[in-house]
């Protein structure tokens, strides 16, 4: 609980709570009562402050929190929760100095309760306080969370030691079918073949050595890298073999996350783009578990609902505030 609060407030129609998803790709907040009514949204660039320079990330949390509360006063904003990935950089004492500068700027009087972006995650797919939760976006990690607060995690090593079955590593590994298919002598070609290669170096596949593909992927940022995943789940729907090996690999290692945090029956969520978004991955990964998941919603309403616990005893129900993703719960492919 925030024991710092002006008791005054709690309970006052005009208080309001903030919810902040700071990701790597894109930073989130929603502002709502804590009766569950969102009054109002927030979005800027990636929030990690590991993928990106600390003062960047922590300057796009301060945009998404002023647009989010545009034309309301900050005062009236009583209790915040941060869900951050990366947050372990706030062990540097540098960092922290960095976000608490930051959260100044916005003009909110108390400071936010900052969780791991796996608390917020899970929390947007059950109000359950403990279970598993597992991410698959540009990364992969998997959390059990206990009385929402992270317990352990399995992987989310990052792009050079981890993150199997996440969009950088799905992106690596076509880049890598791609290179291979290339520089056989045989110029092999197919629909992930020719779409990765056109995307890496801006032309179809041709180049008899793949010398100009290897050249030009070397020069990829790691968010182009992330960018080619899309490119794997297209190809499948074209009845691409290759791909479809891919995206079967890709559930295996995501399976064996889960499985490394979660042995029992414990709620599962699943969250990130690569599981809430296509299809595929999410129906090969559940047909290897065997058992109910369910599709998280928005990691930033989950951490305004968070947030208004915090608060307040009263605050509504889970299912107010965060709005359940399609479908709500899913058993099977």
């Amino acid at each position: 609980m925030i024991e710092h609060v002006d008791v005054s407030i709690l309970c006052t129609s005009t208080t309001l709570v903030v919810g902040a998803d700071c990701g790597g790709s894109a930073t989130r907040v929603v502002v709502a009562t804590p009766d569950g009514r969102t009054v109002g949204h927030g979005r800027a660039g990636g929030g990690n402050p590991v993928a990106r320079p600390p003062g960047d990330a922590a300057a796009a949390l301060v945009t998404a929190v002023r647009e989010a509360l545009a034309g309301h006063d900050p005062a009236r904003v009583a209790s915040a929760v941060v869900a951050l990935a990366g947050r372990s950089a706030l062990d540097r004492p540098a960092v922290a100095a960095c976000y608490a500068d930051a959260w100044q700027a916005t003009g909110l009087r108390y400071p936010p309760r900052t969780v791991g972006d796996a608390v917020a995650a899970f929390a947007a797919g059950t109000p359950a306080p403990s279970g598993t939760v597992l991410i698959a976006g540009t990364g992969a990690v998997a959390a059990r969370i206990v009385a929402h607060s992270v317990a352990h995690t399995a992987d989310g090593l990052g792009w050079l030691l981890g993150d199997e079955g996440g969009g950088f590593w799905l992106g690596l590994e076509a880049a890598r079918l791609t290179a291979r298919a290339l520089t056989t002598g045989q110029n092999r070609t197919g629909p992930l073949v020719d779409a990765v290669s056109s995307a890496v170096r801006g032309t179809p596949a041709g180049d008899p050595t793949g010398d100009g593909f290897v050249t030009a992927f070397y020069t990829l940022p790691r968010h182009r890298v992330a960018g080619l995943a899309p490119l794997v789940f297209d190809a499948v729907r074209a009845g691409d073999p290759d791909a479809h090996r891919l995206i079967e690999t890709a559930a295996d290692r995501l399976a064996a996350t889960v499985h490394a945090v979660a042995p029992g029956g414990e709620p599962l969520v699943l969250a990130g783009g690569l599981l809430t978004g296509p299809p595929e991955i999410r129906a090969a990964l559940l047909a290897r578990l065997q058992r109910p998941a369910t599709i998280a919603g928005d990691p930033a309403e989950a951490a305004a609902w968070l947030a208004a616990r915090d608060l307040t005893p009263t605050a509504a129900e889970h299912r107010v505030f965060v709005t359940p993703h399609r479908p709500a719960s899913v058993t099977g492919p």
